[in-house]
C-alpha cells in the first residue's frame, strides 16, 4: 500500500491502525466502525490486507468527535458539527500535557539515521534508549519498560519480527519504520503505526506524540530516567 501526502509525495504521512486509533481516543473499535457505517463523515482507507487504515487527519477529526461526545454531544450533533467544522478546514489538533518523563526505545539499523531520530525525541524531552539489533531492543525493552517503541523494519535480524514481539510483550504502542512499503506487513504484525522514510521531522514527531498521548502520562512519574 503507498501512502501518498497533500503533494502528491508517496509515504510521507504516517498511518494508523484502528486499533491504535481507539487506543488513542479511549473509544471501542466497534464504535468507530459504527460511526464511519453511520454518519459517513471520517471514512479510513483499507490497506491491501483490507485493514482499516486512518490519517493523521483523520485522527483528528474522530479525536474532535470523541471530545464532543465526552463534554455531553450526541455523536449524531458531534459529527454533524465536524461535517460543518470541515468545510472551513480548521485545525483540529490539541496539544498533549507536557512535564512527564516518557521512554522511547529505538531499533535501528542505520546509526547516522539513529542519531537524527534521537535529536529530534530528544528535543522534544523524551528519553531514548538505542539498540541496532533486535536482542539488544528486547533486552532495553525489558529494562526500561519504554512508553514506545520505534522499529525500523529493516534492521538486520529482522525488524517485523522484532515488532511482533515487542507487541506482544506489552501495552505500550510500537510504531513501525522503513525506506520500503511495509505497511501492511507492520500492521500485521501488531504495529500501532506506519511511517516510511526518510524521515520527515515533522510528521514523524507529531506521530509519536498521537502514540503517546495521554496513556504515557498514567505510567510515570515526573521524575527523570538516565539513558
Amino acid at each position: 500500500m503507498t501512502v501518498v501526502d497533500a503533494d502528491g509525495e508517496p509515504g510521507a504521512r504516517p498511518i494508523y491502525s484502528i486499533g491504535a486509533i481507539a487506543r488513542m481516543l479511549g473509544v471501542e473499535t466497534s464504535t468507530l466502525r459504527a460511526w464511519e457505517e453511520r454518519y459517513g463523515v471520517v471514512i479510513p482507507t483499507r490497506s491491501q490486507g483490507a485493514q482499516r487504515v486512518y490519517s493523521r487527519d483523520e485522527l483528528e477529526r474522530l479525536r474532535f468527535v470523541v471530545d464532543l461526545v465526552d463534554a455531553g454531544t450526541s455523536p449524531a450533533d458531534a459529527h454533524r458539527l465536524l461535517a460543518d467544522q470541515l468545510e472551513g478546514t480548521p485545525d483540529l489538533r490539541r496539544r498533549d500535557t507536557e512535564g512527564v518523563t516518557v521512554v522511547i526505545l529505538l531499533a535501528e539499523r542505520d546509526r547516522y539515521a539513529a542519531e537524527l531520530i534521537e535529536y529530534l525525541l530528544r528535543t522534544e524531552g523524551y528519553e531514548v534508549c538505542v539498540a541496532f539489533d533486535p536482542a539488544g531492543a528486547e533486552q532495553l525493552s525489558t529494562a526500561r519498560r519504554p512508553d514506545l517503541s520505534i522499529v525500523d523494519l529493516m534492521i538486520t535480524g529482522g525488524g517485523v519480527d522484532l515488532c511482533a514481539r515487542l507487541t506482544g510483550d506489552g501495552e505500550a504502542p510500537v510504531l513501525a519504520m522503513a525506506a520500503l512499503d511495509l505497511a501492511d506487513e507492520a500492521l500485521a504484525a501488531g504495529a500501532s503505526a506506519f511511517l516510511a522514510k526518510p524521515v520527515v521531522p515533522l510528521q514523524f514527531v507529531s506521530t509519536v506524540r498521537d502514540l503517546l498521548g495521554s496513556s504515557a502520562l498514567t505510567r510515570r512519574p515526573n521524575v527523570g530516567v538516565s539513558s
